[in-house]
């Protein structure tokens, strides 16, 4: 499992645990990998690996029966750009599971991948898929919509700004499209994924019962909160100047690629395999925010 303590990838973890999977959590920081009742699990095994380094994924890999790749980057740093991170740390990935014997692949990017994207960011996805697929030809490709848990920056963010501000700035008129996924839901659709071995080469796209628009997906979450925040459509070319501001700081509250990605609709389509293929009804996020206000230590 490499990116097993992320927000996706640790609860992946959990659910192939679940499935019964032993589980081998491959990061830069092994120590870190999990709590301390999971370092109770002899299933359950964290390895140090770089994977920017060949041999260390190699040697991650060794007698491994499935990969499941879930690193990700939303921030630009250095040396780990888009590029370094979806597209060649996806193909080594993906190439030294080829060649260790790894009988299944499953590769995590994002709905709306598109290598000739004009964002940076869906680009280099679309660019990590196709070299995904390149050396590893049956690999499993999966792209959630948006997703939203207890423990994410989007819902908690949002909540937040609602509480303290009498109005709240929308990105652009609020009219982008999305269909955010519960993120647990997403993890088990995965160890599901791994589990049903028929599935080969297949492209899953996970969003959750409902399509909103950004202005009505706030107004949903305001609704659940018993809050009535007045909502300021703000242009997209101001964003992108406080973005540009904001890059400037040691840890950007705001960058442009994020203001590029509430551009863009992440729906969807109900030509792709999704949850009802894996014999699973996704949540909506307002039953989610309902459990959470309800009981804020819920998973």
């Amino acid at each position: 499992m490499f990116g097993g303590t992320g927000f996706l990838g640790n609860r992946i973890v959990r659910h192939l645990r679940s499935h019964e999977f032993p589980v081998r959590i491959a990061s830069r920081h092994p120590d870190g990998a999990y709590t301390r009742s999971d370092s109770e699990d002899p299933h359950l095994q964290s390895v140090k690996a770089d994977i920017h380094d060949t041999r260390s994924v190699a040697d991650a890999l060794a007698g491994a029966y499935g990969v499941v790749n879930a690193v990700s980057l939303y921030r630009e740093r250095g040396p780990e750009t888009f590029h370094s991170v979806h597209v060649e740390a996806a193909r080594r990935v993906a190439a030294q599971a080829r060649r260790t014997g790894v009988k299944r692949l499953v590769h995590v990017s994002g709905i709306g991948a598109d290598a000739a994207s004009p964002s940076r960011y869906v680009r280099k996805r679309g660019e990590g898929e196709r070299a995904v697929r390149t050396e590893f030809v049956d690999a499993c490709l999966v792209r959630p919509a948006v997703m939203f848990g207890p423990d994410n920056a989007f819902l908690s963010t949002v909540l937040a700004l609602f509480r303290r501000l009498p109005i709240y700035p929308m990105f652009g008129s609020g009219r982008t499209r999305l269909q955010p996924a519960y993120v647990e839901d997403v993890a088990e659709a995965v160890a599901r994924i791994v589990e049903r071995a028929e599935f080969h080469r297949a492209v899953f796209e996970f969003g959750g019962p409902t399509p909103y628009s950004y202005e009505e997906l706030l107004r949903a979450i305001a609704r659940q909160a018993g809050l009535t925040p007045r909502l300021i459509p703000i242009p997209f070319v101001v964003w992108h100047a406080l973005a540009w501001v904001s890059e400037i700081l040691p840890d950007a509250p705001l960058t442009r690629n994020q203001v590029e990605l509430m551009q863009i609709d992440t729906v969807s389509s109900p030509d792709m395999p999704g949850f009802a293929q894996l014999d699973m009804s996704p949540r909506s996020i307002e039953e989610i925010l309902r459990t959470m206000l309800l009981n804020p230590t819920v998973r």
